[in-house]
């Protein structure tokens, strides 16, 4: 039975087009009423509502520990779409150009995806929730003020493509803390010289912590409900 007040850890896999202060809203929600009392929830580290995959969440006392999670690696998996861009980087907006697809190869790709391997430098998508006075940067974006962030280093161990066939290819990245897999489609799309946005994303893995232990949000919440 797990002890929420005390300090769990919840490992959940993301629904598609949720927020991830959503989910922890819903468990916030469903643990205060199960308990009859408010309860701190916190999460380790956003993904975007188009994304799924593994979110680590931290109840009672065991939020002190968030910190420790936001700093690990993760890993991810999904698919690029090269040849377009968007101005979110990802399909939460509408293609803005185009861009020529016949010169990319398979060798290119595979090659181009090298150049990213080690530290890098990139820009967060202007679609984020970096903030920038304060509040988040995609508010001023969806209002159609684009906001130019200042590039950060970031560190990709791994960058594998795992299937193409264009215009999607799949691909798999284990990266540092801060790592938008948003910008890296759009630089990796400028790098074959064409142009790419992430059309799919899945985060499988936080440090030691993997996308297989995580539950389902109904599951876990039956599971709340009934412990």
């Amino acid at each position: 039975m797990l002890d929420f007040e005390n300090g769990a850890m919840l490992l959940i896999n993301k629904p598609y087009e949720w927020t991830s202060f959503d989910v922890v809203k819903k468990v916030r929600y469903t643990i205060e009423k199960k308990l009859g009392k408010k309860l701190k929830v916190g999460h380790a580290g956003t993904l975007d509502p188009l994304a799924t995959g593994l979110l680590i969440l931290c109840t009672g006392k065991a939020t002190k520990d968030i910190t420790g999670f936001i700093e690990l690696d993760k890993e991810y998996t999904g698919t690029f779409y090269v040849g377009a861009t968007t101005p979110s980087f990802d399909r939460e907006t509408e293609d803005d150009q185009t861009f020529p697809v016949q010169h990319i190869t398979s060798e290119l790709l595979h090659s181009t995806a090298k150049i990213f391997l080690g530290q890098t430098k990139q820009i967060p998508p202007s679609y984020s929730a970096v903030k920038v006075g304060g509040k988040p940067v995609y508010r001023k974006a969806h209002k159609g003020n684009l906001v130019e962030l200042e590039p950060r280093t970031v560190t990709i161990s791994e960058f594998e493509l795992s299937e193409i066939a264009l215009p999607l290819v799949k691909f798999r990245v284990r990266c540092s803390k801060g790592t938008y897999i948003r910008s890296l489609a759009h630089d990796f799309g400028k790098a074959l010289e064409s142009g790419a946005y992430l059309n799919s994303l899945c985060r499988t893995r936080i440090g030691s912590f993997s996308l297989e232990n995580a539950k389902e949000l109904p599951e876990l919440l039956i599971q709340i409900n009934e412990g």
